[in-house]
C-alpha cells in the first residue's frame, strides 16, 4: 500500500504548560546549562594519596641510594682529580719574540687634497640667481653669481667656495638639503 507523503502534514506540536516555575527553571537559548554537582569519590581520593606519596617516597629512596653509593675516599681522589695540573715548558718560541717585538708602522702622507666648489644652480635670469643667493645666505653660507658665456647664452651659476676639502664640501652640501636645496654639485676648484 502506497502511501502519499506529498499531502500529508506534519504532526501538530503539543503547546507547552504555561507554568511559571518551569519557563523559569528552563534555560533561555544560547544560555549555558548549569551540569548537576558531582561530589568525589572516595576511593577516587584515596587513590590519588596513594600514587603522590608512592612517588614521593620513591624519589627519596632514590636520593638515599645515591648518597649511600659515594665514599669519603671517592671524594677525596675526585678532589684530587679536580686539581689543576702545572703548566708545561712552552716549546714554541714566537710567543717571546711576539712580546717583545716592536712593530713600525708606516703610514702614508695624506694625499694633498684639491679645494671645491659646490654649484647649487644654474639660471638664464639674473634675479632668480639672487634669488637663490638670498635663500643660501639665510642659512648663513656665503655664495656667489657668476656669470658665464655658454653655447645657448648666458648662465649665471650659483656656487660657494673654495672649500678646502671633500668631507666638508659634503657637510655643506648636506646642510643646504636639510634647508631646501637640492642637487647641488661638488666640482674641482679651478681658476
Amino acid at each position: 500500500m502506497a502511501v502519499d507523503y506529498a499531502k500529508k502534514k506534519p504532526p501538530k506540536r503539543k503547546a507547552a504548560p504555561k507554568s511559571r516555575k518551569r519557563a523559569a527553571a528552563r534555560p533561555k537559548k544560547g544560555a549555558v546549562r548549569n551540569q548537576p554537582n558531582r561530589s568525589v569519590s572516595l576511593p577516587r581520593v584515596i587513590l590519588t594519596l596513594l600514587v603522590v606519596v608512592g612517588f614521593a617516597g620513591g624519589l627519596t629512596m632514590l636520593k638515599k641510594k645515591s648518597n649511600a653509593g659515594e665514599t669519603p675516599l671517592a671524594i677525596q681522589q675526585q678532589q684530587a682529580q679536580d686539581a689543576l695540573p702545572e703548566l708545561p715548558k712552552e716549546e714554541w718560541s714566537y710567543i717571546e719574540e711576539l712580546e717583545n717585538k716592536k712593530v713600525e708602522v708606516v703610514v702614508p702622507e695624506r694625499a694633498e687634497s684639491h679645494p671645491r666648489l659646490i654649484q647649487c644652480a644654474s639660471f638664464r635670469n639674473q634675479e632668480d640667481a639672487d634669488s637663490m643667493r638670498a635663500r643660501i645666505a639665510f642659512m648663513g653660507l656665503e655664495a656667489d653669481v657668476r656669470a658665464t658665456q655658454g653655447q645657448t647664452g648666458m648662465w649665471y651659476r650659483v656656487i660657494l667656495g673654495p672649500i678646502e676639502n671633500q668631507r666638508a664640501a659634503q657637510r655643506i652640501v648636506h646642510q643646504l638639503s636639510r634647508g631646501g636645496i637640492h642637487r647641488c654639485q661638488i666640482w674641482n676648484w679651478t681658476e
